[in-house]
């Protein structure tokens, strides 16, 4: 163990595995059957407990809690897990939990971006480069897939998932399954189509904008039940990679899909949703 960066006022317990370059401020607790990979940075006050690992070069910000206790009742003491992955910046004050159930784990992607007072529950899977701003709270079994972005002071219902590129605007109350791609806010929700401003960003072909965009209408403006609509996008369009996330997400969700057929949630008036389709033509 290198303890080149090792504050003395920190508490570093027989047992913890630390790498190489890790730097551990002032009053940080590491647990005994913590394991902090190379490049690691745990700043002042932090603790990390339980069965945690730290992938390389994450920071984890003043007075943040890693792998405590679940706060689900039905927890027996079990031996647990929380693996957050590689680049992260965990802030000030987020509690992550560990897990219930036996050998389950909380998951956290690489390059992922939790800012202050964010919570994550057991049994959460998290993937890459996700964003959650301040204060937005993943109740347990929550999955939020690759590149979702969550506003600031939202919290997400217990076995909700939240599709990849979708943007959750701040103060929403999420209690079904978010489809991918999409973009939406408030309480009850409101869907407002595609991220358009997000696919771009991320290189998404006009093509492929234009399929999502008839994916998104086929299951929410059609009317018809969501098995109908499904065929129908797998029928009509050129079902590459992102479709298929669509279809599959649909298909695969146990809560149902926010916003459809009566689910808490609205969609924008037709008139709002062609004008914000309008923007699929513009290349730049």
């Amino acid at each position: 163990m290198s303890q080149t960066n090792i504050h003395p006022s920190a508490i570093i317990e027989p047992g913890a595995k630390v790498g190489k370059n890790v730097t551990v401020e002032a009053y940080a607790v590491i647990k005994g059957t913590v394991t902090l990979e190379d490049n690691v940075v745990v700043k002042s006050h932090a603790y990390i407990d339980g069965h945690t690992i730290i992938g390389e070069g994450t920071v984890i910000w003043p007075s943040a809690s890693i792998g405590t206790k679940t706060q689900d009742l039905k927890f027996k003491g079990e031996k647990t897990y929380v693996i957050i992955g590689k680049n992260c910046e965990i802030r000030e004050f987020v509690t992550i939990n560990a897990s219930c159930n036996e050998g389950s784990v909380v998951r956290i992607g690489d390059h992922c971006l939790i800012m202050a007072y964010c919570h994550v529950a057991h049994n959460c899977e998290i993937g890459n480069r996700v964003i959650m701003a301040n204060n937005a709270m993943l109740a347990g079994h929550v999955i939020v897939e690759d590149y979702a972005i969550i506003g600031g002071m939202t919290p997400v219902h217990q076995f909700s998932r939240i599709g990849q590129y979708a943007m959750v605007g701040g103060f929403s109350r999420i209690t079904h399954d978010v489809p991918p791609y999409t973009i939406g806010a408030g309480s009850p929700y409101k869907l407002g189509g595609l991220n358009l401003v997000g696919l771009k960003r991320h290189g998404f072909p006009l093509e492929v904008r234009r399929a999502l965009a008839k994916a998104f209408k086929l299951v929410y403006r059609s009317g018809l039940r969501m098995s109908e609509a499904l065929d129908q996008i797998e029928s009509e369009l050129d079902v590459g990679p992102h479709v298929a996330h669509w279809i599959a997400f649909c298909r695969n969700s146990k809560r149902g899909l926010i916003g459809f057929q009566g689910f808490a949630a609205q969609t924008l008036p037709d008139e709002d949703f062609d004008e914000l389709e309008e923007l699929l033509e513009d290349k730049v």
